[in-house]
């Protein structure tokens, strides 16, 4: 093992849905696997662990890798297991286009062509890379990240500190930024740091007036049109999850998972037990609503 790991307190929650009812804090030395390497499947090393730790927390281990990874005298527990849906952006767009489903690509040309005649005829996507255009993407995307639901109900949306790092990434041609106007004014935003040749899907939203428009689905298309025809990367990386929009646009998966690995200590196994019971709970409650025909009830109730 390598030294100088860093631990820092981090709030594991107890989520329904993407709601969070409580949570419970250990002090962690935070991984995450980049796409590259998960592809390349070489075994993770694990830094050396502070004595003040509690342990780590894995983030996006394919599955291939975690047999192979080394954890001596620490209690494993899988927080979550996902495909990690990525896009080759390195084959052509045409080429990435005809392997989507069929009901995609149909689906994909109906949203474009709906939002074009909204538009007057012609779609207005606009591009930002540069350290000089980062300011108005950025002042653009906070106005409509405020007015989505990811803001509102779950805190997700895009931070208002995130400008300076923003221009930092954009000195050095790590980011991408696309924003969509109708009538001149911003109805959709998406947001994406780079990891090496890999674009992160970081933040998209939309505001929900134009909903039935799919301005988020839309937007996505034309970033990925722009991305292969640019050909600076190599991948996107729709990172952990699922989702029809990830399903969508991704050329494939790699199977993954989010780990805890603590020291086995009797208040670690405590928190762990009670996240297990938890999650365990959730799932349970989950199957037995659509087992009796009230998943619509659910999701209506959560909007």
């Amino acid at each position: 093992m390598s030294a100088d790991a860093v631990a820092a307190s981090v709030a594991l929650p107890f989520q329904v849905g993407a709601r969070t009812v409580a949570s419970v804090k250990r002090r962690l030395v935070r991984l995450s696997v980049p796409l590259e390497r998960a592809l390349a499947g070489a075994p993770l090393e694990l830094p050396g662990l502070p004595p003040i730790a509690d342990g780590y927390f894995v983030r996006a281990l394919p599955e291939k890798m975690r047999a192979d990874l080394q954890a001596p005298g620490l209690r494993c527990f899988v927080r979550q297991s996902y495909p990690r849906y990525y896009a080759r952006l390195d084959q052509g767009f045409d080429t990435w286009f005809a392997a989507l489903s069929a009901n995609s690509r149909s689906g994909l040309k109906r949203k474009r062509r709906r939002l074009e005649e909204a538009s007057g005829g012609a779609l207005d996507v606009r591009q930002y890379s540069r350290p000089g255009e980062v300011g108005e993407f950025f002042a653009h995307a906070r106005e409509v990240s405020a007015e989505t639901y990811q803001e509102k109900l779950l805190d997700a949306g895009l931070p208002a500190d995130a400008l300076p790092e923003m221009r930092a990434l954009a000195e050095r041609g790590e980011m991408r930024g696309w924003l969509l106007f109708l009538d001149e004014r911003p109805i959709a935003y998406l947001y994406a740091p780079a990891q090496g040749r890999t674009l992160l899907y970081a933040h998209l939203g939309y505001r929900a007036e134009f909903g039935h428009l799919s301005p988020g689905s839309v937007l996505q298309f034309e970033a990925m049109r722009m991305l292969m025809e640019e050909g600076a990367f190599a991948y996107f990386d729709f990172t952990e999850g699922d989702g029809q929009h990830k399903r969508q646009f991704a050329s494939a998966s790699v199977p993954s998972h989010d780990l805890l690995l603590v020291r086995d200590t009797l208040g670690n196994r405590a928190a762990l037990r009670s996240l297990a019971a938890f999650d365990s709970s959730v799932a349970l409650a989950k199957r037995t609503v659509h087992r009796i025909g009230l998943g619509g009830v659910a999701r209506a109730a959560r909007r």
